[in-house]
């Protein structure tokens, strides 16, 4: 009787796919961290910039517009150093991804709200022309960061991490 399942991997395919995980992990944790240290270092040389980005979005209050703006850079560099470094991988990667949450709700709530500005995502940022807004782009590259993200808090185990050198991370039997 054929079954409607997928058909379980060979042995030596799923050791493979095994062997083959912790490169590719290795790939999306730098990737993820360059991209974390590029958004930082994009507006840590203008921190009223990166405010007046928090401000545009019209989301927060004026206390928390002024700390999130000038904190934000250096929470995306330190978020990106532990991620390139592979250190406490699991948890930089959520920190990262709840960062990306943060910013693909306030990106739809500006595009649902009319406001015209630029998501100030690496540097820049306010107000713009109706006509250069890129809401679906934003939404999109920070759905696919945070699908990323995912992947790395569910499976951080990777080649090159500090983690791994200082045990922080347990070799699981099961595909990690």
């Amino acid at each position: 009787m054929p079954t409607l399942l997928a058909p379980s991997l060979s042995p030596p395919a799923a050791a493979r796919r095994r062997a083959a995980w912790p490169w590719v992990a290795t790939v999306l944790r730098i990737g993820l961290g360059v991209v974390a240290i590029a958004a930082g270092a994009s507006k840590i040389g203008d921190i009223p910039a990166s405010v007046r980005a928090v401000r545009a979005y019209e989301l927060l209050p004026e206390p928390l517009v002024v700390a999130a703006g000038s904190a934000l850079p250096f929470v995306e560099i330190v978020l990106g150093a532990l991620l390139v470094t592979g250190l406490l991988t699991r948890w930089a990667a959520l920190g990262f991804g709840l960062l990306l949450v943060a910013f693909a709700v306030g990106i739809a709530s500006a595009w649902a709200r009319g406001l015209a500005i630029d998501c100030g995502c690496f540097g820049g940022g306010g107000a713009i022309d109706p006509d250069q807004t890129q809401y679906l782009v934003d939404l999109l590259r920070d759905v696919a960061l945070i699908a990323v993200a995912a992947v790395l808090v569910r499976h951080p185990r990777s080649r090159l991490s500090l983690d791994s050198a200082l045990d922080l991370e347990p070799v699981r039997k099961e595909l990690n």
